[in-house]
């Protein structure tokens, strides 16, 4: 990239920052601006970028790029004034496509579930390894210091996301789908036009590439008819690559055996509770097979794969009951997540969620109150409002009214007392959604 200076408008961002990391390690000079300071920041702050807290049209001191995501609406005054100095302006999607030119592997993980999760797991897999990856993942992983490793091989490993068709700007040569689902329905007309958009990630891969696509997942499985190179499949219920005899522990942590073609090739063991990372493995291992890697070195990244911070994260315990935080928002991750921890044989199951963004808790409002109904304890707490601006469409307690039981409690200081009056030993308690609910179970800890 010739671009010597580069201003990130939404630095403070999970992919943001491994993007300004990026460019500070291949010398570029660095700005950024977010609404608040965070560890993200401050590690930035330490390699040398100039960090600023709110977004002011005084901010952009004539960078050479300007690099902006999907959430930064077209009035933001920092967008504005480098529109009007003639500053090139690009998305985040955009420059991720770029870096990934310059590499010979890159990997990319998509779907509507599980991105964060495989991602990690891949990461897992590559470093047992010693590939020498450069990784950037949309959460943090304890084996990478955080959500970025930069390395100097061939290989480059990073979630795709669909939002806004973002991931049509990237150049993997291996794909991954995990699923295709109803969501972001602020942005995709329906289902039909989400499929598409998938289709069309299927069909950027090279006549070399390869795709991993879900069997289970009957959207993800019909992209790969649109894909011009080569596809395995892995499922539970079909495909190359399948789990077999599954066994749970008492913590829901899965152990099976892996086969292709109807070959047992490994046994796994995973330090990660619920079915549906049986499934996330599988495509991970299907991922590492397909680099040429051995089976025994996949297992041993996978096996030593202990989960990424806010998902199904293990927070701690408060008079004898266990708190949980997850990012699931929305219903087919609640779903799972919640009969994940139905599975850990807890006495009861209270679940704290924060819906994520306006539009998606209106379109999907039934099936968010179906799948929290898996809960024993419902609370909701106000909808984060992200992106969107609240034009009272939806609210909190129209999602609580239709879940018998629930309550609506908008204070988060008042949830923790509530938890901690109401809770018992041998329950569990989980932080549920996407915003900031997580600091909930902080408070819990902290009380």
């Amino acid at each position: 990239m010739k671009e010597d200076y580069i201003h990130f408008i939404g630095i403070g961002g999970i992919s943001m920052s491994s993007l300004a990391h990026i460019m500070l390690h291949n010398g570029k000079k660095v700005s950024g601006s977010d609404t608040a300071k965070s560890h993200l920041t401050d590690e930035l702050e330490a390699l040398g970028a100039k960090i600023s807290v709110g977004q002011r049209a005084e901010n952009i001191t004539n960078p050479d790029l300007v690099v902006y995501t999907a959430a930064i609406s077209e009035d933001n005054e920092e967008l504005c004034e480098a529109r009007k100095k003639g500053i090139r302006c690009i998305e985040r999607a955009y420059l991720l496509g770029e870096i990934m030119k310059h590499y010979d592997v890159p990997i990319a993980v998509s779907g509507t579930h599980g991105k964060t999760t495989t991602t990690s797991m891949i990461a897992h897999v590559l470093l047992a390894n010693d590939t020498d990856p450069t990784i950037t993942v949309g959460g943090e992983l304890d084996a990478i210091g955080g959500n970025l490793r930069t390395g100097k091989s061939g290989y480059f490993l990073t979630e795709a996301c669909e939002y806004h068709r973002s991931f049509l700007h990237f150049f993997p040569k291996i794909g991954i789908i995990l699923n295709v689902e109803a969501d972001h329905l602020d942005y995709f007309k329906d289902i039909d036009e989400i499929k598409q958009t998938f289709c069309d990630f299927a069909k950027l891969l090279p006549d070399d590439g390869c795709l991993i696509v879900s069997y289970d997942n009957k959207n993800a499985l019909e992209t790969a008819k649109c894909a011009r190179c080569k596809a395995v499949t892995f499922g539970i219920d079909g495909g190359d690559f399948t789990a077999k005899n599954i066994v749970y522990d008492e913590g829901a942590h899965p152990e099976f055996d892996v086969l292709l073609n109807g070959e047992k090739i490994s046994h796994l063991k995973l330090n990660v509770c619920g079915s549906y990372n049986i499934t996330n493995a599988l495509a991970a291992f299907a991922a590492g097979y397909e680099l040429g890697f051995d089976a025994e070195k996949i297992k041993k990244g996978l096996e030593t794969f202990c989960g990424t911070h806010r998902r199904f994260e293990k927070k701690g315990e408060k008079n004898g009951f266990e708190i949980v935080d997850d990012y699931a928002h929305h219903p087919t991750e609640i779903t799972v997540t919640l009969k994940a921890a139905k599975d850990t044989h807890h006495n009861t199951v209270w679940c704290i969620f924060q819906p994520h963004t306006y539009s998606r808790t209106k379109a999907l409002l039934n099936d968010f109150a179906k799948a929290l109904k898996l809960a024993d304890k419902v609370i909701i707490t106000d909808i984060y409002a992200a992106r969107e601006k609240d034009m009272g469409i939806v609210s909190a307690r129209d999602l609580a009214n239709i879940i018998d039981g629930a309550v609506y409690i908008k204070d988060f200081n008042d949830i923790a007392d509530y938890i901690i009056k109401n809770a018992k030993c041998g329950d569990i308690v989980i932080t549920m959604g996407a915003g900031t609910v997580y600091k909930i179970g902080d408070m819990i800890l902290e009380k």
